[in-house]
């Protein structure tokens, strides 16, 4: 029975499901996306460095030390960029700074479903332009006169990049703010952020979960002109990162070739999972992501999903119409993937 004081669109809502962190055995874990390689040994330097004062004073509000850094690395200004708690985070800033009741927020679909509940909790109209079986981004996109449009690029969970020259010609139609959610880029060969020297209405996300290894300590970064990011700071929480994690952060793009090296390494163990996914009558899509979209079209894969969990292998599974023959699959390391291909042997033959 719905609690009385709770908002009306809350109560009727459905919950993000992230993916499971179960606790009661061990796991080979592919299925939410995180970084197989330890992060850079500077961002342990950086933690092991911490004092009395960094747990028990307050953080640095605006995270000054790592917008500096970022705006190096990336080539902007620390007015460009707010730091947040994870890019989710700041996908909340952005909804709640731009949607009220009513207003209407436009994204491909199927896509990150976080978009969908940030939405409702504003009681904005969503509107969902599906995907074709490719996945390219859909040309109706730029056709919705909506107050934000998200696009992830990479694309979760298919894995697949939307090309420059739509994401501009996006920014240049759109009515609203263009929301360009990068939280897997650096697995990618190019990225948005030229297109904030060109438009006012471009927000590019980034996060330091995936390709720095840094999903433990929640940062995020949101790229924007100096008037978007200082209407964002109104809405974020005074300390909203910790010491910690600024320190973690910063070190981290301080050894940027760390990363770079374990990029490199999982877009080699994820051209190996395509192929023997391949060889096992799995459809893959071609992925500039750490993760794959693998299908047996027209057929469920709830069953493999549960084989697979019951041999200590997780991968994710959307029960969801438009997902229900895929499983969506980490790049693990080399013996991960080896032994997820060798159970997926015995589970999932090739078809004759």
């Amino acid at each position: 029975m719905p609690l009385p004081f709770i908002r009306r669109n809350v109560a009727s809502m459905v919950g993000y499901v992230p993916g499971e962190q179960p606790q009661d055995r061990r796991y080979i874990k592919l299925n939410t996306n995180e970084n197989p390689y330890p992060p850079s040994p500077r961002v342990l330097d950086a933690v092991r460095a911490a004092t009395t004062a960094d747990l028990r004073l307050y953080p640095d509000p605006l995270a000054d030390a790592l917008r500096d850094r970022a705006a190096t690395v990336y080539g902007l200004q620390r007015d460009n960029i707010l730091v947040g708690n994870g890019s989710d985070e700041l996908l909340g800033l952005i909804v709640r700074a731009c949607v009220g009741p009513g207003d209407r927020v436009v994204f491909p679909y199927p896509t990150y479903s976080l978009y969908d509940t940030l939405v409702a909790v504003q009681e904005g109209d969503v509107v969902h332009v599906p995907y074709p079986a490719d996945f390219c981004l859909p040309e109706e996109l730029r056709k919705v006169r909506g107050r934000l449009t998200f696009v992830c690029h990479p694309n979760s969970p298919s894995g697949t990049p939307a090309p420059l020259e739509a994401l501009r010609a996006l920014a240049r139609e759109a009515a609203g703010v263009l929301v360009v959610d990068e939280a897997y880029v650096d697995f990618a060969e190019y990225t948005a952020l030229p297109l904030l020297h060109e438009f006012q209405n471009v927000i590019v996300l980034r996060t330091f979960s995936k390709s720095f290894s840094l999903a433990g300590m929640r940062v995020g970064l949101a790229f924007g002109a100096p008037e978007m990011i200082k209407e964002l700071l109104k809405l974020k929480d005074s300390y909203n990162v910790s010491r910690l994690s600024i320190a973690a952060a910063t070190a981290a793009l301080e050894d940027y070739g760390w990363m770079q090296e374990n990029v490199a390494r999982i877009r080699r163990t994820r051209s190996d999972l395509i192929r023997g996914l391949q060889e096992r009558a799995f459809a893959v899509l071609p992925s500039a992501s750490n993760f794959v979209l693998a299908r047996r079209p027209g057929e469920s894969q709830e069953s493999r999903y549960l084989q697979l969990k019951r041999r200590g292998i997780l991968v994710r599974y959307f029960p969801v119409p438009e997902l229900r023959d895929a499983l969506r699959i980490t790049v693990g390391t080399d013996e991960e993937i080896g032994a997820l291909l060798r159970a997926l042997e015995d589970i999932a033959p090739a078809t004759p």
